[in-house]
């Protein structure tokens, strides 16, 4: 009983100089079993790529057509990102293309944040990400967008990105940290595909009937070139018709 409870406190404790929402966060059940089970993975992960759990920063990159989702890191007083591992995304609803209406179950696509972490969610841990952003308000005629997109555990979904129970631990205890060390809003970039120029090419000819559509990926894949090709944070404004400019 000594040995566990003095394992626990090392685990829950093993994190950089703990703020307030780390100290709420590990008032919750699902937290600290997640901390016990997925810190050594996920700390074996960051070192492995000259990391470090207490002097993180996140972004987390998501593919709607081939289901996968990846997690970029670097140290807070670094501007470049890599990447440290590929997550499945266990299921997708809708189609490809982005959420312009409450009830589409469309998954959206575009340049979002974590804005929520959710340590009792029905879908055992989530974080949510700020949809409906300035860009989709601006290019929806519908009065209402829906809301409540997240990035969760379980295998089902209705516009989320869903990651089984036990991979939404190591990606929500990533999340928590970066959060802790300092990192207020963790992007999440959402493209409908690996938009390379092959890619963008075969999906721009499939769609050929849908201008629109086209010319909203054409946009999106700017900032995705951008950030393949640099590894930094993306710095954009949205202009009056919605569309991105990185």
């Amino acid at each position: 009983m000594k040995v566990t409870y003095l394992l626990l406190t090392f685990l829950l404790g093993n994190f950089a100089a703990e703020t307030a929402f780390m100290a709420e966060q590990k008032k919750f059940d699902r937290v600290r079993a997640a901390i016990i089970e997925k810190s050594q993975i996920i700390q074996q992960k960051l070192h492995s790529n000259g990391l470090e759990i207490d002097d993180l920063n996140l972004v987390f990159v998501a593919y709607k057509d081939c289901g996968e989702l990846e997690v970029y890191g670097k140290r807070t007083t670094e501007t470049t990102y890599k990447k440290i591992d590929t997550y499945k995304i266990r299921a997708r609803s809708g189609k490809l293309g982005p959420k312009r209406m409450e009830g589409d179950f469309q998954t959206p696509e575009g340049i979002y944040y974590i804005d929520t972490f959710n340590p009792t969610s029905q879908y055992h841990l989530s974080l949510g990400i700020n949809y409906p952003n300035q860009a989709d308000r601006k290019k929806s005629t519908e009065k209402k967008l829906g809301g409540d997109i997240y990035i969760h555990g379980s295998n089902v979904t209705v516009g989320c990105l869903p990651m089984t129970d036990d991979k939404i631990k190591e990606l929500y205890l990533y999340a928590i940290n970066a959060k802790n060390d300092g990192q207020t809003k963790i992007p999440v970039y959402i493209f409908p595909y690996k938009m390379t120029d092959i890619h963008f090419d075969l999906y721009k000819l499939k769609y050929a009937d849908n201008p629109e559509l086209v010319a909203f990926w054409s946009n999106l894949k700017v900032g995705y070139d951008k950030f393949m090709n640099d590894k930094q944070e993306l710095a954009y404004t949205v202009d009056k018709s919605g569309n991105y400019n990185f």
